[in-house]
């Protein structure tokens, strides 16, 4: 006897063919073999002990406070427990229900289709990103003098910018294994000052036009900036990796003109203050709520939903400990029905970790990258391309 960890449910059809099981049988236990959890915050107490007596109607649970059993609280955070036979039917239940049932129900069949949801094929134009095939790596180059991680490339020699050897660069990285290359102009590492617009389209503007002309995968502008990010849309770049999470309406409006990708990155605060003591109420919750408010913004003003990345912004306003915990349920992001972005590399809680420079970080960002891509990134930003390349390469034959 063998106890099995399925961690796909094409797996599981696999097997079941292995052994010979009827086509139509496995259609029907399919759905019973794969379980979920749901967590649902804040629901009235009536509605809950009905959500309860209804789960276990069905062979599944629902755990609640036990306030709101024995009536003594009003609301109460619950966590729905059992397979999708049986949550399905449980939806089937509830829409005819009053009391919020109804749109819980609604809310149950869009968090389950969104974190089952295949990431989509991004249309970049002359670049098709086929997120559902395989993991894509994005490649850094930064364009500054004071990157924390020491590989910044603002170097100048008779007030020019090495062109020659940043374009050098970045062909070394899309060698490698880079399927995007994220250019930045400004330094967000913790207590960075902003530079001026100025200054950021000195740094990026010619290195985008360069590198569009000369590199065949898609570049990306890492700026919060709309007048930076319309230069770089200009000359050629295809994504805006925007760490403020598009709080600028106008980036908004930019990116929806350009038919551009996006990143929507969750920061807490700004570069300059976002480690001094970061809190959050709920770490996950928190995180999720500014992402889909962003989500929502960024659809209003037009820009594709199938354009959409979100990045849930590790190092940017986390502890230690939050950014360890995000890495842990980073599938949890699943439910916005969003490709995942994640960019661990060198990061400052490597080093504390491991008590090392950010040079020395490359096995803690091969190892922290390749636990972000089996819980559900699709894209993973890093400067040391190559270690990455490989570590994926053995990881999805591992998984095949």
């Amino acid at each position: 006897m063998r106890v099995l960890r399925i961690s796909d449910s094409s797996d599981l059809k696999k097997i079941m063919q292995d052994i010979s099981v009827d086509p139509y049988g496995i259609k029907i236990m399919l759905p019973k073999a794969k379980s979920y959890l749901l967590r649902v915050n804040s629901l009235s107490s009536i509605s809950a002990n009905i959500l309860k007596q209804e789960m276990l109607s069905f062979g599944g649970d629902v755990a609640l406070a036990r306030g709101a059993l024995t009536g003594k609280i009003k609301q109460t955070d619950c966590l729905i427990m059992g397979n999708l036979s049986q949550l399905n039917r449980l939806r089937n239940k509830l829409i005819k229900q009053p009391f919020g049932l109804s749109k819980l129900a609604l809310d149950l069949k869009i968090a389950l289709a969104n974190y089952e949801r295949r990431d989509p094929v991004i249309d970049l134009g002359k670049y098709k990103l086929n997120l559902a095939a395989r993991p894509y790596i994005m490649g850094v180059v930064n364009v500054t003098p004071d990157s924390f991680s020491g590989d910044g490339l603002y170097k100048t020699k008779n007030s020019k910018l090495r062109l020659k050897e940043i374009l050098e660069y970045a062909k070394r990285l899309v060698k490698e294994g880079a399927d995007i290359i994220d250019v930045g102009g400004e330094s967000t590492r913790p207590k960075s000052r902003p530079v001026s617009i100025r200054e950021e389209l000195k740094r990026t503007s010619s290195v985008i036009k360069l590198l569009v002309r000369n590199i065949k995968v898609p570049v990306s502008i890492d700026t919060y900036k709309a007048q930076v990010a319309e230069e770089a849309l200009m000359n050629g770049a295809s994504i805006v990796n925007d760490i403020s999470g598009l709080k600028d309406a106008r980036m908004r409006k930019l990116i929806a003109r350009y038919k551009a990708g996006v990143v929507i990155m969750h920061m807490q605060g700004s570069p300059h203050s976002m480690q001094n003591n970061p809190y959050y109420e709920s770490l996950i919750c928190d995180i999720l709520e500014y992402l889909e408010s962003a989500i929502n913004k960024a659809e209003d003003a037009g820009i594709d939903p199938n354009k959409i990345i979100i990045d849930p912004g590790i190092g940017f306003g986390k502890t230690l400990a939050h950014n360890l915990e995000i890495l842990k349920r980073l599938s949890e992001f699943k439910v916005l029905g969003k490709p995942i972005l994640v960019g661990t590399s060198r990061k400052s809680f490597i080093g504390k970790l491991l008590n090392n420079s950010p040079q020395e970080r490359i096995f803690g960002t091969v190892a922290s990258s390749l636990k972000a891509y089996e819980s559900g990134a699709s894209i993973l930003r890093v400067h040391d391309v190559l270690a990455l390349k490989e570590a994926l390469i053995v990881t999805r034959a591992i998984n095949k």
